[in-house]
């Protein structure tokens, strides 16, 4: 493995730091203002839109595109770096074009959209003209199992028949949101893996309501995220991504490379925390003494340094498998590091809130509204359980009996026959 930078990679990173040094960061207090003056919170500020035109102007658009035809074609292990440096920033990603979910979708629509698809909603998704929104998870099923999605997608004639309830369907309360890809079942008698579907949703199709915005611990993102209900919503055939049955499999092809993001991202917010951390625990003085000064605070600062520096090390080495190998290849790797980011984030982000004191849990600093909206990353793009319980599954499969073994007790499986099996097709399936 190696990941030391390439000159493309370096040249990007210096850039896009560069852009956020000059730019970015600067513009996030106007940002914030112009949102309060709109009173609207799902408002787009004029600010936005001045970063948006620097960026295209510095080339610094669609930078996690792997294709060259729709972005700069960088690998995986060249964007990770980059995505940490936009995720030192809330509005970072939007002003590159390059911010969820619209980076998933867009990556759909290159892989399994067709010519049509990719000319009326990839080509303006890809130039910043509209937005567009995920519509997978229901508040009515445990959706951490996509296999439980209720959502109907039926076949009538020459159109699709869509009837369900999607909730946290992230960016649909902003105004330029004009397209949905809903997933659904289209055969619910299918095999498990096979009965799911996406399809495309224009925003304004008759049947579609955006019943409300989900607020995360009182926060309301300008994203939105939004609880949509879909009635009798009629769409040509023509809008079903791929093939009937094809839904899951798209899934997990959209999740891959959108965990490296996030998890780059978060790792970007955890690396300003502890910068935060560390100017504030420097500048205030308890009991005549910097707080710096203390044992338990360096102690923090210290932990901090090392969980990070081995969380990143830990997402490079899976943004080198995924170019190297493959995102099936990685599947291990992939569910890791969305497990270890975001908590490693949260335990940074956590401790810098403490050492803020009051100001660390109100909104005179980031940190309460980073901590908040990372906090989501631990359900988002799966559980954490369920990427613990996939990994383990793969780390039992090595131990359990073959066909033929000749029953070493050792690589024998505890319990009954019948929890032997159990356990059998449970790690067969990951």
């Amino acid at each position: 493995m190696d990941f030391e930078a390439t000159e493309r990679g370096k040249e990007f990173s210096e850039r896009l730091s560069a852009f956020m040094s000059e730019r970015v960061l600067a513009a996030e207090p106007v940002y914030e203002q112009q949102l309060h003056e709109a009173g609207d919170p799902h408002a787009q500020p004029p600010v936005m839109e001045e970063l948006k035109e620097e960026a295209r102007a510095r080339g610094l658009w669609n930078l996690f595109h792997p294709d060259p035809q729709f972005g700069p074609g960088l690998k995986n292990v060249e964007y990770a770096p980059l995505a940490e440096i936009l995720g030192r920033s809330h509005i970072a990603s939007e002003a590159c074009n390059c911010s969820a979910p619209d980076t998933g979708n867009m990556e759909v629509l290159s892989l399994f959209g067709s010519p049509e698809q990719q000319e009326r909603w990839l080509r303006p998704l890809l130039d910043g003209e509209i937005r567009s929104a995920f519509a997978m998870t229901e508040p009515d099923v445990a959706s951490s199992d996509a296999t439980n999605i209720s959502m109907r997608i039926e076949r009538s004639g020459d159109e699709y028949v869509l009837n369900g309830r999607k909730w946290w369907t992230s960016g649909a309360m902003r105004e330029r949101c004009k397209i949905f890809i809903v997933m659904g079942k289209t055969n619910p008698e299918g095999p498990p893996h096979k009965q799911q579907s996406m399809i495309l949703v224009p925003r304004e199709t008759p049947g579609v309501t955006v019943l409300r915005n989900l607020p995360v611990f009182g926060y309301t993102d300008p994203e939105g995220h939004a609880e949509v209900l879909f009635e009798d919503v009629r769409v040509p055939a023509s809008n079903l991504i791929a093939s009937e049955g094809d839904g899951f499999m798209i899934g997990q092809a959209r999740l891959g490379p959108g965990r490296i993001h996030h998890c780059m991202r978060a790792l970007g917010a955890a690396e300003r925390a502890l910068e935060l951390m560390c100017s504030r625990a420097i500048e205030r003085v308890t009991f005549g003494q910097p707080v710096a000064m203390r044992g338990n605070i360096q102690d923090w600062i210290a932990e901090a340094r090392i969980e990070i520096e081995m969380a990143r090390l830990l997402t490079l080495k899976t943004a080198w498998l995924m170019d190297s190998v493959g995102n099936r290849h990685a599947r291990t790797e992939i569910a890791a590091i969305k497990v270890a980011a975001p908590n490693v984030a949260l335990r940074v982000i956590d401790r810098a809130i403490q050492v803020h004191g009051g100001g660390g849990v109100c909104d005179d600093f980031p940190l309460a509204w980073m901590y908040a909206h990372l906090r989501t990353l631990r359900l988002a793009d799966g559980p954490d359980e369920v990427h613990k319980l996939s990994i383990a599954r793969r780390e039992l499969r090595a131990h359990m009996p073959r066909e033929g073994d000749s029953g070493d007790a050792s690589r024998a499986a505890p319990g009954t026959d019948g929890q032997r099996a159990d356990l059998v097709e449970q790690t067969s399936r990951s």
